[in-house]
């Protein structure tokens, strides 16, 4: 009997996922919990399991293609025909010409071609999508824009597949709905061991927090929901782009626990094997380049959080102590904030609590 396999609901909200990497082919044979597929979400990529045994029957969806949860992606064991189940739930339609977004619904284009359209004055509403699951193409913009030919394709072109295309998109949005607004002041390290850096930052966070409690939130459905648990996320840069695992009940563990918790999620992130649910639940963000950091940088707000803090380069420099001038190791905090449920008073008292846990 056949056995239709759909993209699971993979949690936080998620609707949709990109296949990433088959990594069967049709014909193949696959036993229960052999890998299937690796599905890429706004969060990481994530490898999935076979839940039955059998043939490959068929793959219905080709890599690089986005689809809602629920999709049937492959079929195995039968003779590949989809199975009945389906075809009751659903029944065979001839296919229909694409038609524009209806009212109300929201239209399903790349920020890419959203740029495109307001170049051309194209309203995307009434564009008709013919990409996968009704996505509007830049074709279809161009064509409702009167034909306007594509300037002359130059350079090597990169597809924004898997985790980096995840990250094009989140900030992408996080940059346009948040109005973020950026705090600095400079920190004295001296006496702060650069080699446990992270969990120390992590433990003055997660302290200051409790005092300040409208920065570990979220927004929901226009309220500011003020949240209870001090789950931190730290960002990592890997190979396949920017993840932000998530350290749970950081104001509950030690010093040590901190410290191991966060090689084993940066250890995992490099490696691509951080699990689900250690890239969900954050609520707030911490974020530092290590020896790439510059002199300041301006993160951003991770969504749907409503705050984040830099740490940027730590080096000695020339400080007044006292009346002399003295060489002390400096380094620049930042916290970034959504302006719209934090003001300006509040993320600046937040920012000087962390500072003077650590210099402490």
């Amino acid at each position: 009997m056949a056995y239709e396999f759909k993209l699971p609901d993979l949690g936080e909200g998620l609707t949709e996922g990109e296949i990433a990497r088959w990594l069967v082919e049709e014909g193949q044979d696959i036993a229960e919990d052999d890998p299937l597929v690796e599905i890429a979400t706004d969060k990481t990529t994530v490898e999935i399991p076979s839940p039955a045994g059998g043939k490959v029957s068929r793959i219905l969806i080709a890599e690089g293609e986005v689809v809602p949860v629920g999709t049937v992606l492959v079929v195995i064991g039968g003779d590949g025909a989809a199975p009945e189940t389906f075809s009751e739930r659903e029944p065979a339609r001839p296919p229909r010409a694409p038609t524009a977004t209806p009212a109300g619904e929201k239209v399903r284009a790349t920020p890419l071609v959203r740029k495109v359209a307001a170049e051309l004055g194209v309203d995307l509403a009434t564009v008709p999508g013919t990409g996968p699951q009704g996505r509007i193409t830049e074709d279809d913009v161009r064509n409702a824009g009167g034909g306007a030919a594509a300037p002359p394709a130059e350079g090597e072109r990169v597809p924004l597949r898997g985790v980096r295309r995840q990250m094009f998109e989140h900030l992408t949005r996080a940059h346009r709905e948040i109005p973020a607004v950026t705090w600095v002041e400079e920190c004295d390290f001296s006496d702060v061991d650069l080699r446990r850096l992270v969990p120390l930052v992590l433990r003055a966070v997660a302290e200051s927090l409790a005092e300040y409690p409208e920065l570990n939130a979220r927004v929901e459905d226009g309220e500011l929901v003020l949240l209870d648990r001090y789950d931190i996320g730290i960002a990592v840069q890997t190979e396949q782009g920017l993840v932000v695992p998530v350290v749970h009940g950081c104001e509950q563990l030690s010093l040590d626990e901190l410290d191991a918790e966060v090689r084993r999620l940066a250890e995992a992130a490099h490696a691509g094997a951080l699990k689900p649910e250690e890239l969900r639940g954050g609520t707030f963000t911490v974020t530092s380049a290590g020896k790439a950091a510059g002199l300041f940088v301006t993160p951003l707000v991770n969504h749907p959080e409503v705050a984040i803090l830099g740490v940027h380069r730590i080096e000695e420099r020339a400080v007044v102590r006292d009346g002399e001038v003295v060489a002390r190791r400096m380094g620049n905090v930042s916290v970034t904030f959504d302006h719209r449920v934090i003001d300006g008073k509040r993320a600046a008292d937040f920012g000087l609590a962390v500072i003077a846990r650590l210099e402490s």
